[in-house]
């Protein structure tokens, strides 16, 4: 019998999987709403091909002895698991699969390390629990997707919660799989829409910001809760109206509005003025059938200086373009996905629970330099996520992104159908939901803000 295949873990996965807290899982969640019903059997039929399809995702952590060099995933031929379960339905289980996604990783000892929960008959009972913080229940009449047209009485949806562990995978490689599986499913073309065209631009001078030696304002601490984990917020807001021909894009409006919220929040709380720098992913993979699966995201810092973040209307257009300008220079640099360090830090050269201390040790060390919050903006869903005609085409899609200490706050978005939905997330020991209200509040606030005529 031939042996499975090994392939040692990436860069990016070992030292996630260093770094591994029981308390704050590292999960990734997508959350996906479709106006109709799924067949159960024949959707575990085709995410099951859709797995096949894209046998990278069907691998587990192969076990090894205490002096290897190296983690390594350990190739399946089929799944060990039931990837595709449908909950009871109750009138509870869109908060509770949500809580699952933020508190129960799927364990990396099994194949594949992702799940698929299916809430279906979400109708107006639930409605106003859909898009709700995580544990909290809404006040009398109002729910947190605005501005969605209200569920007719015998209407009845599913909601899709795909749960990623991210020591293995990243959202945008896990909703490639789920594309594939509604191709399956529904019969209809889910190939990914081409990708804006810009006019290629002559690269300018970066306006001058703080060093990156210098330490970044933290979220200012908020109201803590007692219990481990993250919170999280999800919401519908329109998407910023930008002129036909701006210098900057949406993602750049989506920074500038990340920075304002986090500059008020921590002048409401009594910090200081600080440097921001804001963790920003990107991702240059094809959205095509030949995507690699995995952690395929590098990560640059995006700095604003203090004397920025006093902002008013009228310098508004100026510092779009600034912004613009320096995410455009970040995103052409070439360098390693979590830089030169790291690929250092993961050499095979030592035993890998000498590195994994190491790195445990220098990412404590580190902690105060660490960027103040991430945002992974998606952007348009490529996918038309078409399951069919009697599930329908996706109308709502979020993804959330871990939020441990020290940054303890992650803002994801993405848009959908003409809308921007978007998904707080926060560590339990930095804030609770009332502040994820707030904070929400602000965005909203800073987003219209942003969209100044230039």
């Amino acid at each position: 019998m031939t042996p499975p295949t090994r392939i040692p873990f990436p860069v990016v996965d070992e030292v996630s999987r260093h770094c591994l807290q029981e308390e704050e899982p590292e999960t990734v969640h997508i959350e996906v709403h479709l106006p109709g019903r799924l067949d159960p059997a024949r959707l575990r039929k085709a995410f099951t091909e859709a797995l096949h399809r894209h046998p990278r995702i069907l691998m587990r952590e192969a076990p090894g002895g205490r002096y290897r060099r190296r983690y390594e995933w350990e190739l399946t031929a089929e799944p060990d698991v039931e990837v595709v379960t449908f909950p009871r339905p109750r009138r509870d289980a869109l908060r509770n699969a949500r809580t699952r996604a933020l508190e129960e990783a799927p364990p990396l000892s099994l194949s594949p390390p992702i799940r698929l929960e299916v809430v279906e008959g979400a109708g107006p009972a639930e409605g106003s629990e859909a898009t709700d913080l995580v544990g909290l229940q809404p006040p009398e009449g109002r729910g947190e997707l605005r501005d969605q047209p209200p569920l007719s009485r015998t209407q009845k949806t599913t909601v899709l919660f795909l749960t990623i562990n991210h020591t293995a995978l990243d959202g945008p490689a896990c909703l490639r799989i789920l594309a594939t599986a509604a191709e399956i499913y529904g019969g209809k073309d889910n190939s990914p829409a081409p990708a804006p065209t810009r006019a290629p631009e002559t690269p300018q001078h970066t306006p001058d910001t703080a060093s990156n030696w210098t330490r970044p304002a933290r979220v200012a601490q908020g109201t803590p809760e007692n219990s481990p984990g993250n919170g999280l917020l999800v919401t519908e807001l329109p998407l910023p109206h930008r002129p036909k021909g701006s210098p900057y894009t949406v993602n750049d409006q989506l920074m500038v509005t990340t920075a304002l919220t986090i500059a008020h929040w921590n002048r409401e709380h009594g910090a200081g003025p600080r440097p921001l720098r804001i963790t920003m992913p990107v991702d240059d993979r094809p959205r095509d059938t030949t995507m690699p699966i995995g952690n395929g995201t590098r990560l640059v810092e995006v700095p604003f200086s203090p004397d920025e973040l006093k902002h008013t209307a009228d310098d508004m257009p100026a510092f779009l373009r600034r912004t613009a300008q320096r995410t455009r220079a970040l995103k052409s640099l070439t360098r390693p996905q979590l830089g030169h360090g790291a690929s250092l830090l993961t050499a095979p050269v030592t035993p890998v629970t000498w590195r994994a201390a190491l790195t445990r040790g220098l990412r404590r060390a580190a902690a105060p330099w660490t960027s103040t919050t991430l945002l992974s903006n998606i952007g348009r869903i490529p996918y038309p996520l078409d399951f069919g005609e009697e599930a329908g085409r996706a109308h709502a899609v979020w993804f959330s992104a871990p939020a441990r200490m020290p940054r303890g706050l992650t803002v994801t978005t993405a848009s959908t159908a003409g809308r921007l939905h978007l998904a707080l997330r926060w560590s339990r020991a930095l804030l609770s939901h009332g502040d994820g209200t707030h904070l929400r509040d602000l965005f909203e606030h800073y987003l219209h803000a942003t969209e100044v005529a230039p």
